[in-house]
């Protein structure tokens, strides 16, 4: 009986496993919702400042500005890599990451020195296990980024840029494309790349010639910073849809598997109880015969 007893034990535990990370997910669940809330409409607009700069840069040959030039002499650039606080995400912080590796090896096998700016407890532990030092770090984006705590480090790195001290910023994150693929990512944040050729055609799209209203050097000393910034933002966004996409899909496995274990558990008590049952049976049938 004692099999018997430490079976029902076990599945016990793993029932009381199941209700936690039941929920888990239906936690992570709602917090998606809201999460993918703010994504889907932050991202209209960052796509179109963002196309409407890269038409500017390229366009117009007399616009200037230290946003649109690069800093080619620094052979210094910052990485932002984008992790998070908690675990229990599946590979979420394990593909931001390998993608963070990946890019420090290319840029440093070039000569060139990366600063860290890591983000979340987890990419935090894991570049002081592997004996890096970041320039910095932090663990107040959890959940809902806010634009007002985002703004100030991207202004810190256009400050850092303008100032030629570094030749790139660079963000390792986690893109959302939609509820069912999330891919990691390294996006260039600084200097302001040009637009690419037309997918259809494979050619540059013909520049567009624009007519300014105020003139070119103030549209731009507002337009190309707050771009910056709300690119940036749109990273922490997408980082954070796609950890709650990570969470919920890895406790529903979760607790999926604790259904399965707690089916094949109860097989394996019933058949340790009919085990029993029989030996019980046996004894006395045994002690019966014994006495004739």
């Amino acid at each position: 009986m004692a099999k018997a007893r430490a079976i029902i034990k076990r599945r016990k535990a793993v029932i009381n496993i199941r209700k936690i990370t039941r929920t888990m997910q239906l936690i992570a669940t709602a917090r998606f919702q809201a999460a993918f809330s703010r994504a889907t409409k932050t991202r209209p607009y960052t796509e179109r400042i963002t196309e409407l700069v890269r038409q500017l840069s390229r366009g117009q040959g007399d616009l200037s500005h230290p946003l649109l030039k690069v800093n080619s002499d620094a052979k210094r650039s910052r990485l932002l890599v984008l992790t998070s606080n908690r675990g229990l995400c599946g590979g979420y912080n394990g593909g931001v990451l390998r993608s963070a590796i990946e890019h420090l090896k290319a840029r440093e096998g070039n000569g060139e020195t990366v600063d860290l700016h890591v983000m979340g407890k987890k990419g935090i532990s894991y570049f002081k296990f592997l004996g890096r030092s970041p320039v910095a770090t932090d663990t107040r984006f959890e959940g809902k980024p806010q634009y007002a705590e985002i703004e100030p480090i991207a202004a810190g790195l256009i400050n850092s840029y303008e100032r030629r001290e570094i030749d790139a910023v660079h963000v390792a994150y986690m893109r959302f494309f939609s509820a069912g693929v999330q891919r990691p990512q390294v996006m260039q944040l600084l200097p302001i790349e040009p637009p690419g050729p037309d997918a259809a055609t494979g050619e540059a799209a013909a520049p567009v010639q624009y007519d300014f209203t105020p003139p070119p050097e103030e549209l731009l000393a507002e337009l190309l910073p707050e771009t910056v910034k709300v690119r940036l933002f749109q990273c922490f966004i997408d980082a954070a849809v796609s950890e709650e996409v990570a969470r919920m899909v890895a406790m529903k496995s979760a607790t999926d598997a604790a259904g399965d274990m707690i089916r094949t558990l109860t097989q394996h008590y019933n058949r340790a109880r009919q085990s029993q049952i029989t030996l019980e049976l046996l004894d006395i049938v045994s002690g019966a015969e014994a006495i004739k």
